[in-house]
């Protein structure tokens, strides 16, 4: 049912989108680790020529998704190349069902090992793709921007960049202090499913991007991964709540990051289009085709910080943190 709604919400959002001459096609892979095989849809730029080592996105299905997601999601790319607003690239979504993008507790999936150690590698080689970070990165709706942190703030040494939509994530550091509000789409026996029977407290602590953030700090930092969040304030899911509290736990840990509320926008909807776009940009010009430093004001900066000096605020002093890291609500 969740599937159907939110295919009916994209469609909507997605009508009068630019068309452009890709190809999309579907491929499937054996695994071990997973179910196997796995569905996962591969869109081609016009053109494509496996000698032209092409930047990898991953695009990641939300709940209840798979890889039929990357046929919604076809015309906001191809409008994207068509304005010259993300680099031609190979774009890939994997079917992975409704596993969070995790390794599952009692061993059965290894999604997130799948993932990076099996997919990444056989597409690059299948399709001639770059094998450099700054040409990899990851994006995703709802449950595929949790999967897009996860991924992100796990391996930066794989990927350049992310882009998380609407992640569905949870305000909170511990499993004990998530409300009903921020899960009741994930019921007690999905969570064990996942996390074990009972839930595995430690599991979903490591699992949890705002713990990810603060655990994984100096790698993020090291790798000067790109970071993009946003999220609709009318979110039928709260989920505004949780991108929230991630974006406090990152200004608090001073991990850089961009960071939307977008006025007026639900989850999915008419207001995908130009936000997913947004999302691509942002991926386009920190990572695949970063601009060179803004310099245009650098002699007025040079004052700014001999005033800054000179009122006793040293260079290093750390920013205040908020008051909490609880949610606002």
């Amino acid at each position: 049912m969740l599937k159907a709604v939110l295919g009916l919400m994209l469609a909507l959002g997605l009508a009068g989108a630019a068309q452009a001459a890709s190809k999309l096609e579907t491929i499937e892979l054996a695994s071990k680790l997973v179910p196997s095989p796995v569905k996962v849809a591969v869109l081609l730029p016009d053109g494509y020529q496996p000698s032209q080592k092409l930047p990898l996105i991953l695009m990641l299905h939300g709940g209840g998704g798979d890889e039929g997601f990357l046929t919604q999601m076809r015309p906001i790319v191809e409008a994207a190349w068509a304005a010259n607003e993300v680099a031609p690239a190979v774009v890939v979504t994997p079917n992975v069902q409704r596993s969070l993008y995790m390794d599952y507790k009692d061993g059965s999936q290894r999604w997130e090992t799948f993932l990076v150690t099996e997919m990444i590698p056989e597409l690059r080689r299948r399709y001639g793709l770059s094998a450099e970070r700054s040409k990899t990165v990851v994006t995703g709706i709802s449950m595929g921007g949790l999967g897009s942190l996860r991924l992100g703030f796990d391996h930066p040494q794989v990927f350049g960049g992310l882009a998380a939509l609407e992640a569905g994530i949870e305000p909170a550091l511990s499993f004990e202090d998530v409300k009903m509000r921020n899960r009741f789409q994930r019921n007690d026996a999905f969570f064990k499913t996942i996390f074990g029977d009972p839930v595995d407290r430690d599991l979903w602590k490591r699992s949890n991007p705002a713990n990810m953030v603060i655990a994984n700090r100096q790698a993020i930092l090291a790798s000067k991964l790109a970071i993009y969040i946003e999220v609709g304030d009318l979110d039928m899911f709260h989920l505004d709540e949780g991108v929230e509290f991630l974006h406090r736990v990152m200004w608090d840990h001073g991990v850089p990051h961009e960071y939307r509320l977008v006025r007026g926008a639900d989850h999915l909807g008419r207001t995908m289009q130009p936000r997913m776009r947004d999302a691509l940009k942002f991926l386009d010009r920190e990572v695949l085709r970063p601009s060179p430093p803004d310099d245009s004001f650098a002699d007025r900066k040079a004052a700014i910080d001999r005033l800054r000096r000179s009122m006793g605020v040293p260079d290093d002093e750390p920013r205040p943190p908020f008051p909490s890291t609880s949610p606002a609500r």
